[in-house]
């Protein structure tokens, strides 16, 4: 893949999936995380909130899979995305410089999160950016 590139990341605390759109058929690839349960509950007479901290690993997988796009859009149901944000500005600037926008999205099929990263990266389907 060439640094002129468009990519689009759906992303949950269960996996990512990474869509390189520029060409006709969109590249995929599907990062799992390999926590078990982020979603863990708060005990009464017990420190701290209950929840897991950010999965470092799994957005180190994440940074590595985009690091080639010129422009990323970063979408999903939770706060993942923020976090995934954040994150690439500790430890990647340069690459979240090129984080064009952060936005809500449930759980689009394949189909749809492509065609959503087309039109917002005015890309059309059958050429090249």
């Amino acid at each position: 893949m060439t640094a002129n590139t468009h990519a689009i990341v759906w992303i949950d605390h269960s996996e990512a999936n990474v869509y390189y759109i520029d060409n006709p058929v969109a590249d995929k690839v599907v990062i799992p995380s390999h926590a078990t349960d982020h979603h863990a509950h708060h005990k009464a007479n017990v420190t701290g909130s209950g929840h897991q901290g950010v999965d470092k690993e799994f957005f180190k997988r994440v940074i590595a899979a985009i690091a080639n796009a010129a422009d990323i859009l970063v979408v999903g149901p939770s706060n993942a995305k923020s976090e995934l944000k954040n994150y690439m500005v500790e430890v990647a600037p340069e690459l979240a410089s090129r984080v064009v926008a952060v936005e809500a999205a449930d759980h689009p099929s394949d189909r749809q999160l492509v065609a959503l990263a087309r039109k917002f990266f005015k890309v059309d389907e059958g050429k090249r950016a």
